[in-house]
């Protein structure tokens, strides 16, 4: 049976080996006595490589082809009645347990989730047609296993509209991993159903004549009315809009691979043409409603209208520029004390942003134990239990499974058409390697570095398919055939 247990879990966990410096001080202490060291200001990046390894190892423990994916506790909830009731939360924090399935070399285990998003087609449709009299399927903010696709407890957090569309990406995310034709097949009716219904919501709105979600929110943020009126419900809030430029994006691209729905295709260009736009308001920052309201809460924990930063890629520092100079002004708004869950949402966005160190002070944030340091003024801190679990508090997985992908993000990026390599490497990581993470295209990558400086990285090339790889300034672009593996040197030059 030990044996079995082994080869079962070894064949998913050995994919990814994570090397970084160690601290003699800390190296041989307890977990608790070592998060406490970091708490302290002790330097402990091998802290940070265990802590991925232990979301990879959550993950392969909670999500297995043919079960369900993980919840909110993943499968660790000790009570009758759960945090949460134990269900699916589709305004982040299902979509956050799964970031790392793909870039961390555990592809399969995002099965759980497809099924579930397949299941949520027949009860989303009756969704669909009783509330919006729209084609097509459609879920909110909560789901569970019997199919509650309505919208949720209170409109002021529960009629966020794109759940389903959020959902949606990861299927399309799975294919420019895998670039997986059979799998396409699959998912593009689910993804057009998705499509479909939110080709039919858009509405016109009256001061730019953009098509926008109406009613939605900007997940559980609340903006201030000129009347002085507190309000959460809007049209168009600048989240949605991201993420219907990804699912219609994603539909014509799947629709003209599989030359399909050529008239579908065509509405769906025509309205994504007219779609709000991302735009940043007086003061630089991302807006992120129609109009600049003013905010209630300054540093509430959800920083969703950067969606486009992160898991979109629509702004980026190459292409948008000031757009991701707003993101940043935002970022910096926000500000970094929050919930764990949101401590790791944020260092992917400035993983996305190039900056290190603003990630590795993030992970050193959500290394403190809870309660460690109370900060005057600040709600909801999270951090971490003695079993590394993340806190919201309480006990939620998502932060674990999210800083994952963030410490992936910080080592190799691969959206919009290129590898980046070490594109977010702190100052305290001057030596390291990281072996078996994918890109997409699907490129399986290994890198090594040295006092900060990219030594010799290595590209295998799983389906042959064009490669782009760039590491700062410097690019390189090459023809790759099926099954070979491409050694470079630092100067991006091939080693032959």
């Amino acid at each position: 049976l030990l044996a079995a247990h082994k080869a079962d879990y070894q064949k998913y966990f050995d994919r990814v080996r994570l090397t970084l410096p160690t601290n003699a001080e800390t190296e041989t202490m307890t977990i608790p006595a070592r998060l406490r060291a970091v708490a302290n200001g002790a330097n402990d990046p091998a802290l940070a490589a265990l802590y991925f390894q232990f979301g990879r190892y959550l993950l392969i423990s909670s999500s297995r082809p043919g079960g369900l994916p993980a919840n909110l506790q993943g499968i660790w909830a000790e009570e009758v009645q759960t945090p949460w009731n134990a269900d699916w939360h589709l305004n982040i924090n299902v979509q956050m347990n799964y970031w790392l399935a793909e870039n961390t070399n555990l592809s399969e285990l995002h099965d759980p989730l497809f099924a579930l998003i397949a299941s949520l087609q027949k009860p989303g449709e009756r969704t669909a047609k009783a509330y919006y009299n729209a084609r097509g399927w459609v879920a909110h903010v909560i789901t569970n296993l019997w199919g509650f696709t309505a919208p949720g407890e209170g409109a002021n957090w529960g009629s966020t509209a794109t759940g389903a569309a959020w959902l949606c990406q990861h299927l399309w995310d799975h294919y420019l991993f895998t670039r997986d034709k059979n799998f396409l097949q699959r998912a593009y009716p689910v993804m057009k159903g998705s499509a479909r219904f939110y080709a039919d919501m858009l509405i016109e709105e009256p001061k730019h004549k953009w098509l926008v979600t109406a009613v939605s929110n900007s997940p559980e943020n609340a903006f201030r009315m000129p009347n002085g009126k507190v309000a959460h419900t809007a049209m168009g809030p600048t989240m949605d809009q991201q993420l219907l430029r990804y699912l219609f994006d994603a539909c014509i691209e799947a629709s003209r691979l599989l030359n399909a729905d050529a008239e579908f295709r065509k509405e769906l260009s025509d309205k994504r043409a007219r779609l709000a736009p991302t735009r940043a308001g007086s003061d630089g920052r991302v807006m992120e409603w129609l109009e600049e309201y003013a905010e209630p809460e300054p540093t509430h924990r959800h920083v969703s209208h950067l969606w486009g930063l992160y898991p979109g890629a629509e702004i980026t520092p190459e292409a948008t520029p000031q757009l991701a100079e707003g993101a940043r002004k935002t970022l910096e708004r926000r500000g970094d004390i929050s919930t764990g869950w949101s401590l790791a949402h944020k260092l992917n966005f400035w993983a996305r942003l190039g900056d290190g160190n603003r990630c590795n002070k993030l992970l050193s944030m959500l290394f403190t134990p809870v309660g460690f340091r109370k900060i005057e003024g600040a709600t909801n801190q999270g951090g971490s239990y003695d079993n590394l679990f993340d806190a919201h508090p309480p006990f939620q997985i998502d932060g674990n499974f999210g800083a994952a992908a963030g410490i992936a993000e910080m080592l190799v990026q691969s959206h919009n058409g290129a590898i980046r390599l070490l594109p977010a490497l702190p100052d305290a990581w001057a030596t390291g390697s990281v072996t078996g993470l994918r890109a997409r295209g699907g490129f399986e990558v290994n890198v090594a570095w040295k006092n900060g400086r990219l030594t010799n990285p290595a590209i295998r090339s799983l389906l042959g398919e064009p490669l782009t790889l760039r590491y700062g300034t410097k690019e390189i672009n090459i023809k790759t055939s099926k099954g070979k593996r491409y050694q470079f040197n630092a100067e991006l030059k091939q080693n032959l």
